[in-house]
């Protein structure tokens, strides 16, 4: 009889599971029919359990190419490469990014193949998690290794399509890569059937009915075009799914200042009404290395745990300021590490980002300059640079925005207080990824929350030329970070903008930020201090905008696996 192809070594984290903890191989397809719904728990939550390593890399995969980062310095660490943009195919985080994503679509497709549906409520259940797994999954591994949707999807190349190894695997020959649209059919179908076997309300740490609805209705805004040539059939369907889940009346945006306290929480702790779906993570599993080399600990140290290496970028901290001085909630997740005297008192000063430039006079990029702040005998400001007095201007002194000309052009920066440097760079730390249950760097990787659903209806109403729909919709969500801060007006002239700007502000540091910018045809630009390449910009017409196939996963394909370009 037939062995299951069992994928992962442990589900302590799901506990709940009564069947005695034997060795997964010996799993038969005999032993899973006879306690169908037994089996399918262990079975189903090894699934659940590859995903923790899976959204480390999936974090990185996101979050790194985009702007709302930077990093210190380089780094031989392969994630490097996703901040560089010099894609490399021998990336070692790519391979078990590629290796986990197959793991959870192998697994959930034997579950498939076994087990048949209508049988009860609780094992269409079970089935409805599997469907929605392996639906996600080839969607987030296409959106990786494929083009943006509205590139040629016909012809470019998503991922093969591989639903459960053949009974034999003598001569074992597998597909090559689907097409994007191949790929995306899959992820909907499987999506769709789970959408309609799902039937438990379960907690944020699991799939439901609503999840699936989320998630269609992120893939359907993928596949809405850009705002220039814009699909409504698809921008349409964004809509009726994001509906669907904010209609479902199971999730309710958490209140301003419980927003800004998200990252504290757990997915299915009480006061978390927001959260649809997570990647749960607990302190029991949480190792010593996961505090330093997990995502969070690259973003800040905390209770002495942590790199502390990658900081929130200049880009994302002057879209913070538009609102006016740390009038947005989501300043709650940057802790800037200022300096302390030795009376413990912080340090006046004034801060800003300044042109790098060589010997020619050609900028070659962006750094910080801050110094102890000082004052003229009329209550003015000033600074000294390299023994040079420089007289500040006020810009807005309510805000304390000054400007300052320097090397023969003027700069307009902060008055703030002196910070703690990494090299040359101020420490603004990002603790989004961080926190849980007060644990340092303890953190559940968020896949969807209901935030996103309004954000996604804003984007897919300006997409149709409902702006009106389009303007309620992004203000709910900015309403909420930012007291009396909606837009009165949203147009074509300038709705790509400013729905854009809403979603890198509220999305930040959940790993959307590095499509969201080529699936709408636009171009990465990171016009700020840091050594990711500052004045080299993007388009989404790039060839690095799609990951490189691991190298060795090529080679040990039993087929053809076709590389990008």
């Amino acid at each position: 009889m037939k062995k299951i192809v069992i994928l992962i070594l442990s589900v302590t984290f799901f506990s709940s599971c009564e069947l005695d903890r034997e060795p997964f191989s010996s799993y038969t397809e005999d032993k899973i029919l006879a306690d169908k719904e037994a089996s399918v728990n262990v079975l189903l939550n090894g699934c659940y359990a590859q995903l923790k390593g899976w959204s480390d890399v999936m974090h990185r995969i996101g979050e790194y190419p985009g702007d709302n980062v930077m990093i210190r310095g380089t780094s031989t660490d392969s994630f490097y490469s996703f901040i560089s943009y010099q894609h490399i195919p021998n990336n070692d985080r790519l391979s078990v990014f590629w290796n986990n994503s197959y793991k959870i679509i192998s697994q959930s497709s034997d579950l498939i193949k076994i087990i048949k549906e209508g049988e009860s409520t609780q094992i269409d259940q079970k089935l409805g998690e599997a469907y929605y797994l392996r639906g996600m999954i080839y969607f987030y591994l296409t959106r990786a290794y494929g083009r943006p949707y509205y590139d040629a999807p016909e012809t470019n190349l998503g991922v093969p399509i591989v639903n459960g190894m053949p009974d034999s695997i003598d001569n074992l020959q597998l597909p090559d890569r689907a097409t994007v649209k191949a790929t995306y059919e899959q992820a909907i179908s499987d999506l769709k059937k789970g959408e309609a076997l799902m039937n438990e309300n379960r907690n944020a740490a699991y799939a439901t009915k609503e999840a699936a609805q989320a998630m269609l209705s992120r893939v359907y805004l993928y596949m809405s075009g850009t705002y220039q040539n814009p699909n409504q059939q698809y921008a349409d369907l964004s809509i009726e799914y994001s509906n669907k889940v904010i209609n479902s009346g199971r999730y309710t945006l958490l209140s301003r200042s419980e927003f800004m306290k998200y990252n504290t929480y757990a997915p299915d702790d009480s006061p978390q009404t927001e959260t649809i779906f997570a990647v749960k993570r607990v302190a029991s599993e949480f190792s010593g290395e996961d505090h330093f080399y997990g995502v969070g600990g690259m973003y800040a140290n905390i209770q002495g745990q942590g790199w502390g290496e990658m900081y929130a970028s200049g880009e994302y901290l002057d879209l913070l300021r538009k609102a006016g001085k740390k009038n947005d909630a989501r300043w709650a997740f940057i802790d800037p590490q200022y300096t302390m005297d030795a009376s413990n008192k912080k340090t006046e000063a004034f801060r800003f980002i300044y042109d790098l430039k060589d010997n020619s006079g050609v900028q070659t990029g962006y750094n910080y300059l801050q110094q102890p702040l000082e004052k003229n005998s009329d209550g003015s400001f000033f600074i000294t640079i390299a023994n040079v007095k420089y007289n500040l201007t006020v810009v807005d002194a309510a805000e304390n925005s000054y400007s300052i000309n320097y090397e023969g052009k003027t700069y307009v920066g902060e008055k703030d207080y002196m910070m703690l440097l990494n090299r040359v760079y101020p420490m603004f730390y990002v603790t989004k990824c961080s926190l849980q249950n007060n644990d340092s760097h303890l953190h559940s990787p968020i896949i969807s929350r209901l935030g996103e659903m309004y954000l996604n209806l804003a984007e897919a109403y300006a997409k149709k030329g409902d702006y009106q729909n389009a303007r309620t919709n992004l203000n709910i969500i900015r309403e909420r970070a930012i007291v009396g801060g909606g837009y009165s007006s949203l147009t074509t002239a300038n709705a790509a903008q400013l729905i854009d700007e809403e979603r890198q502000l509220e999305l930040a540091f959940e790993a959307h930020r590095g499509y969201d910018v080529y699936r709408n045809g636009q171009t990465m630009t990171r016009h700020y201090p840091g050594p990711h390449t500052p004045m080299v910009d993007y388009p989404a017409s790039s060839l690095r905008v799609v990951q490189y196939i691991p190298q060795s996963e090529i080679n040990a394909y039993p087929g053809t696996l076709t590389q990008n370009p």
